[in-house]
């Protein structure tokens, strides 16, 4: 060994037919020695007990808590050994590491969630292996729009890596790096959204390369950031929606206000340009968020909100709409959690979050009739009496804001425990009341009915279940696994397919028509946060990760 032949002691080998004098002397305390120690074994057994092969055991094996078994079908030697590459950082230990206590029914929730993102897996490599999506009952691929033509960008593959990673599924996270290893390939000639590439593809490989330390996802994430270099090419850094990767044009939706770019966007590249500049010091990625925050400070409104478009030439904005749903959401979330992400050391960033959602209770927020807490869509001063399903991401949002932002008050704290709270009650009343208890796209509010389905359509979107995620892990509340629990009942009754999931047109009605569509999302977002929900907290730690908005995880600063 390492150049040594290795030699047994002289007295196990037979080297002559007669013993020495001090050889035998050597044999019989041996004997002796042996022959004490079994006696001491049978003295310490119960009085008139057999000895068995469990009663062995109890001497010589040490003893294991159940508990903390890996309970796992497949373990876990592979070529790429995710499990036992040394990492530089505590908290970028792989997480299915961990196997944490949780009791028998949670457990079986818990296996049926890993079902449900087999189903979804495996039906996706059956029909669309590489392309972007599935569409489960026409057993072919979806290609979504904000991808323009680029047809084999393996978004799935890419989204629902760190989820797979999780629930310890490793020879499918195994065939999801071989593609990326040999296959991806960003250099494609159409537009698409910057926004939906970074926090997809920039976010996915970066989960992956924090969980993993596998330098080939650092390497693909510096490749799709750098191709989003030319959309911070505006005069006040504010960057553009759209981008082609090969011509390096870049441009704003048309249907847009002005034709000018959206603040969730434009808000949405803080944790993923942070964690690329600490990752690999280069530090360009760190110079475009602080150039884009600096601008928003500029240009601050009296009223303290933050409109939902901004002229990327000038930094004005453009109309006066403001929300926390969609065009603005992500803005807000990550205030927050770029602010943890740095270790809770920016004030700036952190004065800049609490003054907005503060000029947002002020401006935007309100009770029904029934006491229902929601946030409804601001213009020119009138607010609509109208949330989003993506604004049901904001009950998380506050509950995170009450545990982690130790510079509030116990007044403020309360405040916002109960903020998430109301706001999550909100939205679970939006599912429970519709026939399928799956919730519309949005829903309104009026003098005689409370949260009801405005835009009909449910397309497997996670962010009801997100916050049911974060109140769970902060109130130990078992009803919110129990909500979670009837997302997934009904998910399974109304969504599946034999090949996967698939949105519904009509959340009210008893046989909704399908919309063959199983989006990346389903797989990166709702079915990780399901999964966690019943997962002990060690799952993965609030108190060491931060999810970027597509739920994909990175490591707290250390």
């Amino acid at each position: 060994m390492s150049g040594k032949e290795f030699v047994l002691p002289l007295y196990f080998i037979r080297r002559q037919t007669r013993f020495s004098l001090n050889e035998k002397k050597l044999v019989i305390f041996l004997l002796s020695t042996s022959l004490a120690t079994l006696l001491l074994i049978f003295s310490s057994l119960p009085p008139n007990s057999q000895f068995n092969g469990d009663e062995l055991n109890k001497f010589f094996v040490p003893k294991l808590n159940n508990s903390k078994i890996i309970h796992q079908e497949n373990l876990h030697n592979h070529e790429i050994n995710f499990k036992n590459k040394k990492l530089g950082n505590d908290n970028q230990k792989p997480m299915h590491d961990v196997r944490p206590e949780i009791d028998a029914k949670n457990l079986q929730r818990r296996e049926t969630v890993k079902n449900m993102t087999l189903l979804a897996w495996n039906g996706y490599k059956k029909y669309a292996w590489g392309q972007n999506e599935l569409k489960p009952i026409r057993k072919s691929a979806h290609q979504p729009g904000i991808f323009g033509n680029a047809v084999e960008l393996g978004a799935s593959i890419v989204d629902s890596l760190d989820t797979l990673h999780i629930m310890g599924l490793d020879e499918e996270v195994k065939l999801g790096y071989e593609w990326i290893k040999q296959k991806f390939n960003f250099k494609v000639n159409t537009q698409m959204s910057a926004f939906e590439t970074n926090i997809r593809f920039v976010g996915g490989f970066l989960a992956m390369y924090a969980l993993t330390n596998d330098k080939l996802y650092l390497d693909k994430a510096v490749e799709v950031a750098d191709s989003l270099m030319p959309i911070f090419n505006s005069p006040t850094g504010i960057p553009y929606s759209l981008f082609n990767p090969v011509s390096k044009t870049v441009s704003n939706y048309n249907w847009a206000a002005g034709s000018c770019s959206i603040l969730a966007e434009i808000g949405t590249i803080s944790l993923e340009f942070q964690y690329l500049t600490d990752m690999t010091g280069n530090k360009i990625y760190q110079e475009k968020i602080d150039k884009i925050y600096d601008t928003l400070l500029k240009n601050k409104n009296q009223n303290g909100l933050y409109y939902n478009y901004i002229n990327p030439s000038t930094g004005q904005y453009c109309g006066s709409q403001a929300s926390i749903g969609g065009l603005a959401d992500s803005f807000y979330e990550y205030l927050l959690k770029f602010w943890l992400y740095k270790k809770k050391a920016d004030k700036n960033i952190l004065k800049m979050y609490l003054d907005s959602i503060d000029a947002l209770k002020s401006h935007v927020y309100s009770k029904s009739k029934g006491n229902l807490g929601y946030f409804g869509e601001y213009s020119n001063n009138y607010v609509t009496p109208k949330m989003g399903h993506l604004a049901c991401f904001a009950g998380g949002m506050f509950a995170l804001t009450a545990i982690q932002v130790d510079e509030l008050s116990e007044e403020q704290k309360k405040m916002y425990k109960d903020m998430a709270i109301d706001i999550t009650n909100t939205c679970h009343e939006s599912y429970i009341r519709t026939a399928t208890h799956l919730g519309p796209e949005s829903f309104s509010f009026d003098s005689t009915n409370e949260a009801y389905a405005a835009d009909k359509y449910y397309i497997l979107r996670p962010e009801v279940i997100e916050s049911y995620f974060y109140l769970w892990r902060i109130t130990k509340d078992e009803k919110y696994r129990d909500w979670a629990w009837d997302a997934v009942e009904a998910i399974e009754k109304y969504c599946k397919t034999e090949n996967g999931y698939s949105g519904i047109s009509d959340v009210n009605s008893p046989n909704p028509n399908k919309d063959d569509v199983q989006q990346s999302f389903f797989l990166a977002e709702t079915l990780k946060y399901l999964y966690l929900i019943f997962s002990d907290d060690d799952a993965i730690s609030l108190d060491k990760y931060v999810f970027n908005t597509e739920a994909h995880p990175f490591p707290i600063r250390n």
